[in-house]
């Protein structure tokens, strides 16, 4: 019986034993179902914060679904890691990936939780937590315990200790949107990981089981307690020593915020760069994949860019009037406050503030702030707030401020402290505001490299993210000119040859009537040489030398340059009708001044992987003579120059004199305040709808764009000259304050003669109108008269005969009564008659 009883107690346990073991077994299928592997957790890199870095190092933006910086574990400082260690897991280098004593002790604490009430508490190990970070949720259940432990078992495989670590520390939310200890360490103390005191280590080690339980400003107490207990816990490993440990707990727990002046402001550019890494990468990897980029940002040439920009189109807009107040709000029944605090600021004014009038004088308006703050505005700062009225005008100046403003009125103001004559104001002194309603753009970029140094977009990013430098598409108007006469240089032109500057019709076909350009002037004068025409940037002369030479090879040149890819060969794209960005042009004029090579616009310079290797160099050019220690005395290493030539340097060098000349005698003499060589072009298109400025100096090219997102007129008598050319201006002259005054470089194959300007033929020393002008070498003036583009020119009995071919001549016909065929060998003899007019004065069809 007893032998009985005991074979059925042993086969009874056998079974119990099989049916546990198969029991187990089937929940480890059931739970490891869909667990990663060895592969995919060997594969995995937490996602990290991309960096993006101006070119001077300091932080521009960071992109990331959540903050982090990945730091190597080799990086980590020991003190850190001992306090997570002490607080998370004393045991960690000791135990498989399951601690099987802390769990003890934990259901022995639990089975008393339960007799309390209180929530159970766990005995994860640091590789069960990171376990939970791969794929599980935060869910207190038994069937998500036993999936950590089988992951953690697994992680232990995959993965060393350290590993385990580097994971552990880069990947835990330690709460203010940081995951992992070096983020935590910058956006609680503004510090790198090598910098933090044991107390510093010791919160940021007190956060994993609840950051928000131990907010350092909400739960000042909770958290100090929690990380002195973390302190006790290294004193008790030996982390620490018992001084170390006092002063450590006698440390105030301060929160400061990321230091402001280690980060550059320049949104509408971070935002183009941002667009461009996910063009190249995708969106994951900008947002998870820890880049770090350095771009071509210059900070000081982006912040004076901003306030340029920002400064010509408050004073545009002030000339333009004033558009009436943000709001109106009742101020009779004293409570004001309230309906002044519903007003939203508008977008772009940070540095104004939003008032009430509260009473309008004889020369002064009261104003009411938020909070009770008085403050007036005299009328000395309202003086340019006449009436805006439609199309750009104005209306009379005001005499008074009753003129402007009433009781009631919500408006922005600026605090001042002097007047425009430098005369001191008294404290509680504000100007009157508005948010420009034109909008622009500037860009500044290096010639010879293309490295975009300064972009602004707009008025303010915060107002639209809008970018006018790179997304909006314009007509550059006369800024388009350069191109048409550099393609007549390289068509055996030179800039003394002369161009009849005459009325210009062209029949375009049936119901569409005459087109006829005109001079911004409205004048004709006649024949006149080259560089005048595009110093004064005469529309006739320009649209004569594109017929002549032909629309098909002007349109070859906007390729070769960047301005536009697919420009249609018609004569009204001379004058710069087909649209295009001011970073295309910028970039072409970046191309004048660098002797004719082609650059592509960038802006970034590098950009490396999490772990530091470099995926892409805008420059990629292998410099072997830079990879040494120190140069010394040794010759800096020559780098080749491996830029594409897409015009005759000689002929461009022309035309960089050219441009010189509108700075110097044409449409842009205000630049000449600068005080350094400069040169650049003016643009206006019809109806002032469009206002361009873009130039360079020899190693600097910015351009300028200024007008309405919705297309309409800038207003009577504004261009170019007088809205975007000052902007430039402003610009250039803080940035090329220190830079010495260097001149246009001229390259080999460059003939330089004096001569008359008017005239275009030599002249001697001491002439008034003498300039230096750029020949090659066989082309220049010999006084003899010279062909007429357009036109011809009788000497004595003989009419001046052109050469063969015609190429200086009209080439072919533009509609019945035109000069048809060409001028032929041997020229016209005798007087042509003059072609007919019809009634109004203009010429019936065809090009004259």
């Amino acid at each position: 019986m007893l032998k009985r009883l005991f074979w059925s107690f042993v086969i009874l346990s056998l079974l119990v034993v099989l049916a546990a073991g198969a029991g187990g077994v089937y929940l480890l299928h059931y739970y490891s179902k869909d667990l990663p592997d060895h592969d995919h957790l060997a594969r995995y890199e937490p996602p990290t914060v991309t960096r993006v870095h101006a070119g001077d190092g300091r932080l521009l933006a960071e992109f990331a679904r959540e903050t982090r910086v990945f730091v190597p574990i080799d990086a980590i400082p020991r003190r850190v890691i001992r306090a997570f260690l002490s607080a998370e897991d004393k045991n960690f280098y000791n135990h498989p990936g399951v601690d099987l004593l802390s769990i003890l002790r934990a259901v022995v604490t639990n089975i008393e939780n339960l007799r309390n009430n209180r929530r159970p508490v766990g005995a994860s190990t640091i590789t069960q937590q990171v376990a939970k970070n791969f794929l599980l949720s935060n869910e207190v259940s038994f069937a998500r315990k036993i999936r950590e432990a089988m992951i953690a078992l697994r992680i232990e495989e995959a993965f060393t200790k350290e590993q385990i670590l580097e994971l552990y520390l880069n990947e835990i939310y330690l709460g203010l949107r940081s995951y992992g200890v070096a983020a935590a360490s910058l956006n609680y103390f503004n510090k790198s990981l090598d910098e933090l005191t044991i107390g510093e280590a010791a919160y940021l080690a007190a956060l994993p089981k609840g950051p928000n339980n131990y907010h350092p400003v909400r739960r000042y107490e909770a958290a100090v307690a929690r990380r002195d207990w973390v302190i006790g816990r290294m004193l008790e490993d030996r982390h620490v020593s018992p001084a170390e440990a006092d002063a450590a707990r006698a440390e105030l727990l301060e929160v400061r915020s990321r230091d402001e002046t280690e980060v550059v402001e320049a949104e509408h550019f971070a935002e183009e760069v941002r667009r461009e890494l996910i063009e190249l990468y995708g969106e994951e990897a900008l947002y998870g994949g820890g880049l770090s980029v350095r771009t071509t940002l210059a900070p000081k040439l982006q912040s004076l860019a901003e306030d340029s920009l920002r400064a010509g189109l408050m004073a545009y807009d002030r000339r333009h009037g004033w558009r009436g107040p943000v709001e109106r709000i009742e101020v009779a029944e004293g409570d004001w406050q309230i309906s002044l605090d519903a007003v939203e600021q508008p977008g772009g004014t940070q540095d104004w503030r939003l008032a009430v009038v509260l009473e309008v004088g004889a020369k002064s308006a009261a104003l009411g702030f938020q909070g009770g703050e008085a403050g007036r505005i005299p009328m000395a700062e309202m003086r340019w707030a006449r009436e805006w009225r439609e199309n750009q005008r104005v209306g009379p100046a005001p005499k008074r401020p009753a003129d402007v403003l009433a009781v009631g009125d919500v408006v922005l103001v600026e605090a001042l402290t002097e007047n425009s004559e430098g005369e001191a104001y008294e404290e509680g002194t504000y100007g009157l505001r508005q948010v420009p309603d034109v909008e622009g753009g500037l860009v500044a970029l290096d010639p010879h490299t293309g490295r975009i140094l300064a972009m602004s977009g707009g008025f303010s990013y915060r107002q639209s993210e809008f970018n006018r430098a790179t997304q909006a598409l314009r007509q550059p108007g006369s800024a388009f000119k350069p191109f048409v006469y550099l393609a007549a240089l390289e068509q055996g032109l030179a800039p003394t040859t002369v161009i009849l500057d005459g009325p210009f019709v062209i029949d375009q076909g049936a119901g569409l009537g005459k087109w006829k350009p005109q001079n911004y002037t409205d004048k004709f004068y006649g024949p006149t040489p080259m560089r005048i025409g595009i110093e004064k940037s005469r529309n006739l002369m320009t649209v004569r030398l594109a017929q002549t030479i032909g629309m098909e090879t002007v349109v070859d040149y906007a390729r070769r340059f960047g301005v536009a890819d697919d420009m249609a060969p018609l004569l009204s794209m001379s004058l710069g009708a087909a649209e295009t960005t001011l970073l295309r042009m910028t970039a072409a004029y970046a191309m004048l001044v660098n002797g004719g090579r082609r650059i592509t616009p960038t802006l970034i310079d590098r950009i490396q992987d999490r772990l530091g290797k470099t995926v892409f160099r805008h420059d990629e050019r292998d410099c072997a003579g830079c990879r040494v220690e120190r140069f010394g005395s040794a010759q800096a290493p020559l780098l080749p120059d491996e830029r594409e030539t897409v015009a005759d340097p000689r002929h461009v060098y022309q035309i960089v004199s050219m441009l010189q000349g509108v700075v110097e005698r044409g449409t842009a003499t205000r630049l000449k305040a600068v005080g350094k060589p400069l040169g650049g072009k003016t643009g206006t298109t019809n109806d002032s709808f469009d206002s361009w400025f873009v130039g360079f100096s020899p190693d600097l090219a910015v351009g300028v764009f200024v007008g309405f997102d919705e297309p309409r007129t800038l207003g009577p008598k504004e261009t170019g000259s007088s809205v975007a050319a000052p902007i430039f201006r402003d610009f250039m002259k803080v940035a090329l304050a220190e830079a010495p005054a260097t001149p246009f470089r001229v390259p080999p194959g460059i003939s330089l003669v004096r001569i008359n300007i008017e005239s275009g033929q030599p002249t001697r020393a001491g002439d008034p109108k003498a300039i230096l002008e750029a020949f090659l070498p066989g082309t220049e003036p010999t006084g003899q008269p010279m062909p007429i583009i357009g036109g011809f020119q009788a000497f004595g009995s003989d009419a001046y005969g052109l050469q063969q071919g015609g190429t200086l001549g009209v080439n072919n016909s533009l509609g019945n009564g035109g000069i048809g065929g060409g001028l032929g060998a041997g020229g016209l003899g005798g007087q042509a008659p003059a072609p007919p007019a019809d009634a109004d004065g203009s010429f019936d069809s065809g090009l004259y």
